[in-house]
């Protein structure tokens, strides 16, 4: 079992800053970075660069202005969109960088994956939001968007002290998001008919809920 001890520590790392990645990528370097410049976990060489105070600071800054974009419906969708550019391209490249100086096969097959897992976390994410966002009222997004900043710093925490359990976690997710993504995908298809038939001219709508007549 010492043997795999290294090995399941690579993999919640890899997986793990990618997974958060796709949740709150700004939450997930600041974490990791301000963890590493304080000497309470040790970074793989490739991702020391998260400790540089610059990359802190601006992932901050940048994490302080997602937190009030993510509490307000609407806006969270839109921020959502732009971040589907950002999340998984740098989710696989830190997942690619956490598996350290390795072989290079091995930092491709981690950027897959990784690149893998956050768009997968992303996309259940920002379904859920667009489902949420269809209540009037606010206090479930706020509770959501708080929920998802907790678990992403307890993730990560897990991911880095207790591995296996990270591990274990994560199956369970990968798991739960395949049968709810489908779920969310048939909920926002029945959203955006919602929409359409909303806007659909009025002429338009008496046209096609006309019967036709007996022949």
């Amino acid at each position: 079992m010492e043997h795999l001890e290294p090995i399941i520590k690579i993999i919640a790392l890899t997986m793990g800053v990618a997974w958060a990645s796709g949740i709150n990528l700004y939450a997930a370097i600041l974490v990791l970075g301000v963890l590493g410049s304080t000497g309470n976990i040790t970074l793989p060489p490739d991702l020391v660069i998260l400790t540089d105070p610059l990359i802190i600071a601006a992932a901050g800054v940048m994490y302080v202005v997602e937190f009030f974009a993510d509490k307000i419906p609407g806006v969270d969708n839109g921020w959502d969109t732009i971040h589907t550019f950002i999340r998984i391209p740098l989710g696989a490249l830190l997942a690619a960088a956490a598996v350290g100086e390795m072989n290079p096969s091995i930092a491709i097959a981690a950027a897959l994956l990784g690149g893998g897992l956050a768009a997968s976390t992303h996309a259940t994410k920002s379904g859920v939001r667009v489902l949420i966002n269809t209540s009037p009222e606010p206090v479930t997004n706020w509770l959501t968007s708080l929920g998802e900043d907790v678990v992403v710093l307890v993730g990560l925490w897990t991911a880095l002290h207790y591995p296996l359990i990270f591990v274990i976690f994560l199956i369970v997710f990968i798991l739960l998001m395949i049968w709810l993504l489908p779920k969310i995908w048939r909920g926002i298809l029945r959203i955006l008919a919602m929409l359409a038939d909303l806007f659909r001219p009025k002429q338009q709508k008496i046209q096609t809920n006309k019967k036709e007549p007996y022949e």
